[in-house]
């Protein structure tokens, strides 16, 4: 009967996802790698998130401008050895390398060392983390797959990591309190050794059942900014529609910068571990919301109503959501503000927000890229962080004022979004 249904998946997948019977362990193998991948992190992330609420509104900002800089050095030490080393080496080696670093971490929480120290480092480098491991993993898939099976296999391993961002949160949801932090540390660093494997048996299948053995991933761009930013700031500086971007993307750190401080703020009397649930149910609810709006929502928004009601819409959304906040100021409220936020920027405005790369050339795609996700991103954190520090401890803002601020940063998001997508749909799409 087993074999039976197993047979009836195998056939139902070749059919969904246009997978050959050659390519099937390949593919498989590859979805439960990212579903392993996906799954270690959402593991790590609710535990990183529940510190925060130990220490001050500066205290957080401090490790914020530490991910800033740890951020660009990881990018630059990433690029020396993406010039140097085979992918095939380089990737087991990073993931194992990171995994190790977790059982330390483990390790020490159990010894005698300054306890908050570590909480600290640990809360830097879990986002130094999420920088790389999803990155690495599509490197890895484009030197596995050729073009043809990467058009038809790619959307079908992408779900391994949809359901590995639902697993994985749903794992502290439930036993954090039982199991205890420090335990949850070891798991997920056990989890992500479990891609080790899984990578080498990959590697083998290429050339086995794909018979890819020319396949490499083109990572001549990569090398030659050798993981640094600079290279990208004059094309960024130069073009005002990638300043616009720009400024889109920092408005949308400033939100989720001002939401992520009140609600840690508002979490406090909370123990770690119940903290660490919530945030995690915050993951299962988000990730699961997300995988929704983008298979029902934003591309027919998209289609329908333009790029310029798709790209403002999330932010009118959370104007409302503030104002309301503003006036019933309770952990629930921004809760379901935290979740619509990271759902609907997921979702749609991500995506929407991808599209607009769509209409600049390959080359200025790439250094922008890089300028706007490490730059203007991470700097945004920095920013913003230290901006809702000054209104809590210079000015005494509570979470009604500081919401109504945030309004107020959303209104000009929104206003950005519909420059930008007015722009877009004028514009010819390059050749």
């Amino acid at each position: 009967m087993s074999v039976h249904l197993f047979a009836r998946m195998k056939r139902l997948m070749q059919f969904t996802a246009k997978i050959e019977p050659h390519e099937l362990r390949a593919a498989m193998v590859s979805f439960t790698l990212v579903f392993v991948l996906m799954a270690a992190y959402y593991i790590l992330r609710p535990v990183r998130d529940a510190m925060a609420s130990d220490w001050s509104d500066a205290q957080v900002s401090v490790l914020w401008t530490f991910t800033f800089l740890f951020s660009f050095i990881a990018a630059a030490i990433h690029g020396y050895f993406v010039s140097r080393v085979q992918l095939r080496y380089l990737v087991p080696g990073i993931y194992g390398f990171f995994a190790s670093t977790f059982v330390g971490v483990y390790i020490l929480l159990g010894s005698s060392v300054n306890v908050d120290w570590v909480n600290k480092a640990f809360y830097v480098w879990v986002s130094v983390f999420s920088l790389f491991q999803v990155s690495v993993f599509w490197s890895f898939m484009s030197d596995t797959f050729n073009k043809d099976q990467s058009t038809r296999l790619f959307g079908f391993i992408t779900t391994g990591a949809s359901i590995g961002a639902i697993v994985g949160p749903a794992i502290p949801a439930l036993f954090a309190e039982n199991i205890g932090i420090s335990n949850l540390l070891l798991i997920a660093s056990l989890v992500l050794m479990a891609t080790i494997p899984l990578i080498f048996y990959i590697q083998h299948l290429k050339h086995v059942d794909l018979g890819n053995h020319d396949v490499h991933a083109d990572m001549a761009m990569q090398k030659g900014l050798g993981g640094n930013p600079l290279a990208g700031y004059q094309v960024f500086f130069k073009t005002p529609f990638l300043l616009g971007i720009g400024l889109f993307i920092f408005l949308y750190a400033g939100i989720g910068s001002f939401v992520y401080f009140e609600l840690k703020n508002l979490m406090v009397d909370f123990s770690r571990e119940q903290r660490t649930q919530y945030w995690a149910l915050i993951d299962v609810a988000t990730n699961t919301l997300t995988i929704i709006s983008g298979m029902f929502i934003t591309s027919r928004l998209a289609s329908r109503f333009g790029l310029a009601l798709t790209l403002a819409l999330v932010p009118v959304c959370i104007v409302l959501g503030l104002l309301t906040v503003a006036l019933v100021p309770l952990v629930w409220m921004v809760v379901a503000l935290q979740i619509f936020r990271r759902a609907g920027n997921y979702g749609i405005t991500r995506p929407a927000r991808e599209m607009l790369f769509t209409i600049v050339d390959r080359e200025t795609r790439f250094k922008a890229k890089q300028v706007i996700d490490v730059v203007v991103y991470r700097g945004g954190d920095v920013f913003w962080g230290w901006s809702f520090t000054a209104l809590t401890a210079l000015l005494g803002l509570g979470v009604a004022g500081v919401a109504l601020v945030g309004a107020a940063i959303a209104t000009l998001w929104a206003a950005v979004g519909v420059f930008l997508g007015r722009h877009f749909a004028s514009h010819d799409r390059p050749d």
